[in-house]
């Protein structure tokens, strides 16, 4: 694990809680698992997943009612990230402030991480 002990992983604005809150109530799911996968044309991407059951590996990150959850491979690339929900004109969605990435494209779903080559 890439934590810090008193220091959560991800931190969750209040508008991205009730939305997680919301979603996992909707589905009756037990959390939300966020994780990193190869792909998109900055290199990475993010991932998000419904889970019933925890992996025993996962960083656990509890607030307002949601239970987000990352995964054991995404750990050192999403610490210190603030998890948002935005809602414009046009669209809305979940939102990753996230300072460990180095390069991200247009659409803010693919990504580069410091000292990571892309691709």
């Amino acid at each position: 694990m890439f934590g810090i002990p008193g220091k959560q992983a991800v931190t969750i604005t209040d508008k991205a809680a009730a939305q997680i809150a919301k979603l996992m109530d909707e589905g009756g799911h037990s959390g939300l698992r966020i994780g990193v996968k190869k792909g998109g044309c900055a290199g990475m991407e993010y991932t998000m997943e419904y889970v019933d059951q925890p992996d025993p590996n996962d960083e656990v990150v509890e607030q307002d009612g949601a239970r987000v959850l990352i995964a054991p491979m995404a750990q050192m690339f999403l610490f210190g990230t603030e998890i948002d929900y935005e809602v414009s004109l046009l669209e809305a969605g979940f939102k990753f402030n996230n300072p460990n990435v180095s390069e991200a494209c247009g659409c803010g779903e693919s990504i580069s991480f410091k000292d990571m080559p892309a691709g």
